[in-house]
């Protein structure tokens, strides 16, 4: 049986022998391309090959390639561990030609490599090809239909529909026809029944793609007519994972030696043996599965957050947990423990795992922990929940706050819910989860209409903005495009000064200018490798020769600071050590933000430190090195670092401020010499993941500006202390004198609590056995809970409610002994959304326990009368 490593390494030694480049998997996390968060196919990496932006360095290549598949059109988060071949991540091995070879070899070679190098049965085998498309307008592919038939049983060869033989990159761009190879893993008395082409693209676990042959010939138009490509290409997929499978003669991806020794780890944690139970089984795989997803897009620099790219990996990750919490009852945080394993299992090919391996397990345990909180907080509102309830119905609506907010899965809440013997209202929910996905939907929608080409010749646009902020363009092409809340226009120039957002480094903006009209370009956007200037109106006559001026004062200010995050960064090693790194950065003209692995706070004197070091660069007014096209290797030996998740050429550009100082790859916008710079201040250092830091900094006038700042707010301190001779000891005894007042003022409310209290206990009314009290007070709204707790300590069978007013405001309590809620049927909460109307105001709370705060202190008295009449009802 072949191990999944000599798998992988005979799939590439192939097609070396056939003259194929074999390339490095790009970064899983995409930082430059605004159509995609993540690399979910093996062809991302060459999209601009494709696209015509970029000319191929060679004519074949072949590797594997890291995917995700968890958001937008490819999204297979649900399946994944519930049957036995979805992923999130995954590996793609895949061979490609670029305006080379075509159909004949890429069939050829891959029927030759299955079934001569991999052994596998040709028997086993099916083939699709695409059966045509009356809409479209094509016809069957009849030429790799022939060429299978000169290799392979026509009664193997299908035709398939468009859904599944048709390949297209998304609503407009490259696409073509496809060819699928299946494979029938089934026993040998399940295919006597039913033939295996009849199971073909039927969702069938065990006759599945294993290699997707794509034809790329065609370019879908906006109007949704295809126009053949100048040049033709091929781009090929194959599952690894489904490969180990079939060659290592299982039933399952996650029988393969690719997920054994995890899951086996997993099963040890929990004392749950893997394959004794479904449920135990699921929630093993998903861990597994989600564990490798997670570590390498952290690897690649992509930490968990709330927004974007990060929030799709905080959701995977919290599904594991999620998971192990429910079925394997891991209360703990449990999924940092497993990265070990993952790094000597996948290190060797990814080496990456290894060099952030610490980092991985950090942000890993931090997120896990946080999690389980906010896990335990959602357990707790759903307790709350059923006990104000008496219809054994979650309603959707709230079913879908638990997911929403809290993170829990909808068959967590049917868990929980069956354990108490109640139902979830799924059309609920349902209509909730498809609300929210319409509303992202409908914010995320973009019509965008075709180039429309002024100058064919031109292939590429030339960048001048290194030396020049003015010169001379043509517009190459433009297009409309419309999203929701704006219309505007992309211009591609065939030459431009303005800089396109990357790296971290904000786009320019400026002017087109033609004679004495002056078009605004708002800012300046690196997509699929081209400059893209955003116009809010196209010029009136695009054909004409036009003057592009970037805003020098915006460039300059931009420039400062993306040369004082270089000066930082050296400064930081230098302080802290050679463990920091960069972890994405921020660069606009108003200020620069720089993420850094580093596993503590910075003290005062590190941080004033770091200010020193860069600020006595800057006096030194160091004059900038600037290298361009030097071979990468060349630029690791002068020092520059290459950063984890970036996709480097082979050629590269360096930048650095005194070799011995200041040594780094970047594509950004420098000063030429540092005193440009005048004046570095760091305004904030801290933690936004574990293991990583993140520090906000100024220069130049807004340094100056903020330093004035804080002076003049220090010289009215030291006026409001009088002139001390130490101010600073001065506002820490006044800071005394008032903490010292604050613990008088505690104890005269606490007085004052139990005077109220003792007046309170004496006037208790006697209403159908309950102890009833409803009083107007002279406290706050702590007072008030303090006091009402009292009370409940001292009676049983308490009814309470409290009106109170301060600083022009209604506050109301209610309080309600926990066994009359069930034997009377009250509730606190319904009590309080009832009286707190008087009070021009609203509240809520439990039915033993409920606040209000209200405008109108005035309807206090009739809110405490409402009260009476409801109790005594």
């Amino acid at each position: 049986m072949m191990k999944s490593s000599e798998i992988r390494k005979t799939f590439l030694e192939f097609f070396r022998r056939k003259q194929h480049e074999i390339v490095p998997s790009a970064p899983m996390v995409l930082k430059n391309d605004p159509t995609l968060m993540f690399t979910n196919a093996g062809m991302n990496q060459f999209k601009d090959i494709f696209l015509g932006n970029t000319v191929a360095k060679s004519p074949r290549a072949a590797d594997t390639q890291k995917c995700l598949r968890v958001s937008g059109k490819h999204n297979d988060l649900e399946e994944v561990g519930h049957d036995t071949y979805h992923h999130t991540m995954f590996e793609m091995l895949g061979n490609w030609s670029f305006g080379d070879y075509f159909k004949k070899e890429a069939i050829a070679w891959a029927w030759e490599l299955l079934t001569d190098e991999l052994k596998i049965d040709k028997e086993n085998l099916y083939i699709t090809v695409f059966g045509g498309d009356e809409k479209d307008g094509t016809s069957k592919d009849m030429e790799a239909y022939d060429f299978w038939k000169a290799i392979v049983a026509e009664d193997k060869i299908l035709f398939g529909s468009k859904k599944d033989n048709f390949w297209e990159m998304g609503e407009t761009g490259p696409c073509g026809p496809c060819s699928e190879i299946h494979v029938d893993i089934r026993p040998a008395e399940e295919k006597a029944k039913i033939a295996g082409k009849d199971l073909v693209n039927m969702d069938h676990p065990e006759v599945i793609e294993i290699w997707n042959l794509v034809f790329i010939e065609f370019n879908r138009m906006a109007d949704g007519s295809l126009k053949p490509l100048p040049a033709k290409h091929i781009d090929t997929g194959m599952g690894f994972e489904r490969l180990c499978m079939v060659l290592q003669g299982v039933r399952s991806n996650y029988d393969t030696d690719v997920f054994q020794p995890m899951l086996q780890s997993i099963a040890k944690l929990s004392g749950i043996e893997y394959g004794k139970n479904n449920e135990a089984d699921i929630a093993m795989r998903v861990i597994a599965d989600h564990l490798r997803a997670v570590s390498f897009a952290i690897a690649d620099g992509q930490l968990p957050s709330n927004t974007g790219a990060g929030y799709v990996i905080r959701r995977i990750l919290r599904r594991a947990v999620r998971y192990g919490f429910t079925f394997l009852n891991l209360k703990e945080a449990f999924v940092h423990t497993l990265v070990p394993q993952l790094v000597a299992e996948m290190s060797e090919t990814f080496t990456e795992l290894k060099s952030q391996q610490g980092l991985i397990e950090k942000v890993i345990q931090e997120e896990e922990v946080s999690f389980l909180r906010t896990l335990s907080q959602g357990i707790k509102k759903f307790e709350n929940y059923i006990s104000e309830k008496a219809d054994k119905v979650i309603d959707g609506k709230f079913a879908f706050e638990l997911f929403d907010t809290y993170g829990f899965p909808i068959d967590l809440t049917q868990l929980m819910a069956r354990e108490q013997d109640w139902t979830v209202d799924m059309e609920g929910f349902e209509k909730g989860l498809t609300e929210q996905k319409e509303r992202s939907r409908q914010a995320a929608v973009v019509d965008t209409e075709d180039w429309i080409e002024l100058n064919t010749d031109i292939q590429s646009t030339e960048f001048v903005g290194y030396t020049e902020l003015s010169c001379s363009s043509k517009i190459n092409k433009y297009r409309k495009v419309k999203t929701k809340k704006k219309e505007f226009y992309e211009v591609v120039l065939d030459k431009t000064p303005f800089y396109a957002e990357s790296g971290g480094q904000v786009g320019d903006s400026g002017l087109l200018i033609d004679g004495d009209k002056k078009y605004e370009i708002i800012e300046t956007k690196n997509d699929n490798n081209q400059s893209v200037h955003i116009l809010p109106a196209l010029p009136e006559h695009p054909e004409n020769i036009f003057t592009a001026q970037v805003d020098i004062e915006k460039r300059k200010l931009t420039t400062n600071n993306h040369s004082a995050t270089h000066l930082m960064h050296a400064a930081l090693r230098m302080v802290l050590g050679d463990h920091v790194e960069q972890k994405g950065s921020l660069v606009n003209p108003e200020r620069l933000r720089f993420d850094f692995s580093h596993f503590g706070k910075m003290t005062a004197e590190e941080i004033a430190e770091v200010e020193k070091i860069v600020n006595k660069k800057i006096r030194e007014n160091v004059v900038s090195g600037v290298h361009q096209n030097v071979p990468i290797e060349e630029a690791k030996g002068m020092g520059a670092m290459a950063l984890f998740g970036e996709k480097y050429g082979d050629f590269v550009r360096v930048i650095d401020f005194d070799p011995t100082y200041s040594v780094e790859l970047c594509g950004g916008t420098h000063v030429p010499a540092t005193g440009q710079i005048g004046m570095f201040k760091i305004i904030s250092e801290g933690a936004i993941a574990a293991g990583v830091r993140r520090i906000e900094a100024i220069t130049a006038d807004a340094a100056e500006y903020y330093i004035n700042d804080q002076l003049n707010t220090f010289a009215e301190v030291k006026a409001c202390v009088k002139g001390a001779k130490d101010p600073v000891k001065a506002v820490t005894d006044l800071q005394d004198q008032i903490a010292k007042l604050q613990k008088e003022v505690d104890a005269f409310k606490k007085q004052q609590v139990q005077l109220i209290k003792a007046d309170l206990l004496s006037s208790v009314e006697q209403v159908d056995g309950m102890n009833v009290i409803i009083r107007k007070v002279n406290l706050d709204a702590g007072g008030a809970k303090d006091l009402a707790f009292a009370l409940k300590k001292e009676l049983d069978k308490l009814v309470l409610t409290l009106g109170y007013a301060n600083d022009g405001k209604a506050g109301l309590t209610v309080v309600i002994d926990e066994n009359l809620c069930k034997e009377k049927d009250l509730n606190a909460g319904a009590i309080i959304r009832e009286i707190s109307k008087e009070i021009r105001g609203g509240g809520g709370g439990q039915a033993h326990f409920a606040t209000a705060g209200g405008k109108n202190p005035d309807g206090i008295d009739n809110a405490l009368s409402k009260a009476k009449e409801l109790i005594s009802k």
